[in-house]
């Protein structure tokens, strides 16, 4: 197995050169998180997740969960981790400091959730829904609601799920069945529901369950939905836990992968009713639960690029001790990492998950401005932005995820499918970031649909425009820059022709959506990318010698050349004549 090390250089640099941290710690609320203190706590998280939780990524992968009467028995391998989480408080960089958090901006607390993915995605899940929690909370919540639970919550002590599907109602909640019938100062919950990440476990003292459900003659489909929130353990006026609600795990679910996670079937009600309390108002329980599911799309996303982190410097790792075959100019048998298809795959490995890197952090910088900025155009702005975003975050860095893992596998050949070397592990892992919070297809429909056709368009031009505008402010440096940006003007082209066509033929959105998201995602991907590499190159030309800046205009070339050329057929695809999909038939396929 490969040792994970934290790539606290690439951090530091989309810190200064990207979003612009010494900026967006000079926001209201921020003032505690400067760059000398971010400086100083990133090593320490550096330390804490390459030592205590990557150890345990393989042994939790081997040793998962599972149901132990009604109680979930987690991986041994995990034994005490998640408590040394807490009381290092890894767990409550962004929280609020009104509820106990270190009032950290959420780019900060997305560098360190980065650490925890890549250690171990499936443990990383635990802390990630309970963000949601907190965030839906915070939104939704009653002030006693928020008093009660958010200190907690935040610390880690307490750790908070999303409880949506149900075996009728996938990503088509209009259908979901939980019941929830008033009694006095709350309600009572029944019913089932399933894929419950960390739906039940002993690591934190209670789990506080979001649970969306039907009250008594509400209506029929999505406005009928309330959200309740259903403790696993009722909490006493002192703030004490008191008795087991009624609700229990009937079920550990056996995945593909992110084995570490268990993924619980929950039964509330079995014995008279899961005692819940209303969040937000009533018959607006998806409002409030998609607050919680945004949140946590842009956490999706950030996950596929740490589990291509992983499964990139895993493969580094084993190419360059994997010795096999003769390559010119070296001397004797050769490790495979000179060889010249290899070289590619890595560079692809490595291309993709920076350029999703850059995409992810700056998507999440942009949410730190449209909540603390002093501006409030810049406010309204940047919540417009993270909207567009938040969809190709989630879609493009998880499609790459899987790409990426996949070529680690490659890398190792015939030993990546082997389970011992961990090379396929890091590939099912990734194998569920497309498919859930809402599958990459209805990432595509709601980009192309809610993000495009809504508003004409207007959205997605504003960020056209700064690309533009970055082209222009580039178009006097060095040769390098120039080679740099040029793709970039053509690739402005290729968006606008999409864009442009989409908006005439939106009858044909639907089926062009996918193809859509790619093409903007790779574009914009490669927009943040260029960012870095031209910074990197102004320092090389500044005198700075540093491997670290080399690899950084040579990434991009590569992802110029080997991934930007994909744009051509994403587009040819969206304006093609698909009058034939009609025709498409699969009976008794």
């Amino acid at each position: 197995m490969t040792v994970y090390k934290v790539p606290q250089q690439e951090l530091q640099f989309i810190l200064e050169h990207l979003v612009n941290y010494s900026d967006l710690c000079a926001m209201p609320g921020f003032e505690d998180a400067g760059e000398d203190m971010v400086a100083a706590i990133l090593p320490e998280a550096a330390r804490f997740f390459e030592q205590v939780v990557a150890p345990t990524n393989w042994p939790s992968n081997t040793q998962p969960a599972y149901l132990e009467g009604d109680r979930v028995i987690t991986s041994p391998a995990l034994d005490g981790v998640y408590q040394q989480m807490v009381e290092a408080g890894w767990c409550s960089l962004s929280g609020s400091t009104q509820y106990g958090g270190a009032g950290f901006p959420a780019i900060i607390d997305a560098a360190v959730q980065e650490m925890l993915q890549s250690a171990n995605v499936g443990f990383s899940l635990l802390p990630t829904l309970t963000r949601g929690v907190i965030h839906a909370l915070n939104l939704y919540g009653s002030e006693e609601q928020k008093d009660r639970y958010l200190h907690k919550l935040i610390s880690g002590v307490w750790s908070g799920t999303m409880d949506l599907t149900e075996s009728q109602a996938g990503s088509d909640l209009s259908v979901v069945k939980t019941k929830a019938v008033p009694q006095g100062d709350h309600y009572l919950i029944s019913g089932q529901k399933i894929y419950i990440s960390w739906g039940e476990h002993q690591q934190a003292e209670n789990i506080i369950h979001l649970v969306l459900a039907r009250l008594p003659n509400a209506p029929e489909g999505n406005e009928g939905i309330s959200l309740f929130l259903v403790p696993k353990y009722l909490i006493d006026d002192d703030g004490t836990l008191a008795q087991r609600n009624d609700v229990k795990a009937v079920g550990v679910e056996h995945k593909l992968g992110i084995h570490s996670s268990p993924t619980c079937t929950l039964a509330f009600g079995d014995n008279g009713g899961a005692v819940g309390y209303l969040v937000g108002p009533k018959n607006k329980g998806l409002m409030c639960m998609f607050s919680m599911m945004n949140h946590a799309r842009l956490a999706v996303g950030h996950q596929g690029v740490s589990v291509g982190e992983r499964a990139y410097q895993q493969a580094v790792e084993y190419a360059n001790q994997r010795i096999q075959g003769a390559v010119h100019g070296v001397e004797g048998r050769a490790a495979i990492i000179h060889h010249a298809d290899v070289k590619r795959m890595l560079a692809q490995m490595r291309a993709l998950t920076e350029a999703g890197r850059a995409m992810s952090l700056y998507t999440i910088a942009t949410q730190d401005r449209a909540t603390h900025h002093q501006d409030k155009q810049i406010r309204e702005v940047s919540a417009e932005r993270v909207e567009i975003m938040t969809p190709l975050v989630k879609g493009w860095c998880t499609e790459m995820a899987m790409e990426t893992t996949s070529l680690g596998v490659q890398v190792h050949g015939g030993m990546g499918f082997i389970e011992e070397t961990g090379a396929a592990q890091h590939m099912r892992d990734a194998r569920i970031l497309p498919i859930y919070e809402g599958t990459n297809g209805i990432q595509a429909l709601d980009f192309v649909g809610r993000k495009c056709l809504r508003d004409k368009g207007s959205g997605l031009q504003q960020v056209i425009t700064e690309m533009t505008q970055t082209a222009d402010s580039l178009a006097d440096h060095s040769d390098m820059v120039k080679s740099l940006t040029v793709p970039l003007i053509s690739t402005i082209d290729q968006c606008q022709s999409a864009i442009e066509y989409i908006l005439q033929n939106n009858h044909k959105a639907s089926f062009a959506a996918y193809q859509f998201m790619m093409l903007l995602g790779n574009s914009i991907a490669y927009w943040q990318l260029l960012i870095l590499a031209c910074a990197a190159q102004r320092e090389i030309e500044a005198g700075h010698k540093d491997n670290f800046l080399s690899q950084k205009v040579a990434t991009a070339q590569f992802y110029q050349s080997q991934i930007l050329p994909r744009n051509h057929a994403h587009l040819e695809a969206i304006i093609s004549d698909s009058k034939f999909v009609d025709d498409l038939s699969f009976e008794g396929a």
